[in-house]
């Protein structure tokens, strides 16, 4: 019973961690600059997000070597602010934008940064395990319409929902 429990566990755990077709994490990644805090500009809809407004995740290095992931955004039917801590591990080498998070315990999901600005580090288009998960993220809390446009684009080249896209207000 044990067994099938485990073998139940990893099946089910292991399809969090993978990512959807058409969909693959970018090369050359350096974690040192992808740190720090970034504004969430666009999302597909989570119960974990919803209503939300002005939200960022913010990363960190922790002592084990993974990053800490600090997510915080203003729920303004409630008018108050939530957060949530977690931790991020590289899935493959750390030169490749491929990591797994965990807000729940032993639980992870698929954090796949797909196109990023690797001069600058300005922006981020990632994914999560299938095509349900998408964000724009930025340094800045706006994006020109030329980044924006590219991110739809890419988007929906690799199979998202891109109608069903959340514009993030970010300011008050």
């Amino acid at each position: 019973m044990r067994r099938c429990l485990a073998l139940f566990a990893a099946l089910t755990l292991g399809g969090c961690l993978g990512m959807p077709k058409n969909v693959s994490p970018v090369s050359g990644f350096e974690l040192s600059r992808y740190l720090g805090k970034w504004h969430e500009i666009a999302r597909l809809d989570h119960s974990f997000e919803r209503g939300m407004e002005r939200v960022t995740a913010e990363y960190s290095l922790r002592e084990d070597g993974g990053v800490a992931v600090k997510n915080r955004g203003f729920l303004a039917a409630k008018q108050e602010w939530k957060e949530a801590a977690g931790k991020a591990f590289f899935v493959e080498e750390p030169s490749t934008g491929y990591l797994k998070v965990s807000f729940f315990g032993p639980f992870y999901g698929s954090y796949v940064i797909f196109e990023l600005d690797k001069e600058q580090y300005q922006y981020a288009f990632v994914s999560g395990p299938d095509h349900s998960y998408l964000w724009l993220l930025s340094r800045t809390p706006t994006v020109n319409k030329e980044l924006l446009a590219r991110f739809v684009e890419q988007a929906r080249q690799r199979g998202f929902d891109t109608s069903k896209l959340i514009y993030v207000k970010q300011q008050p």
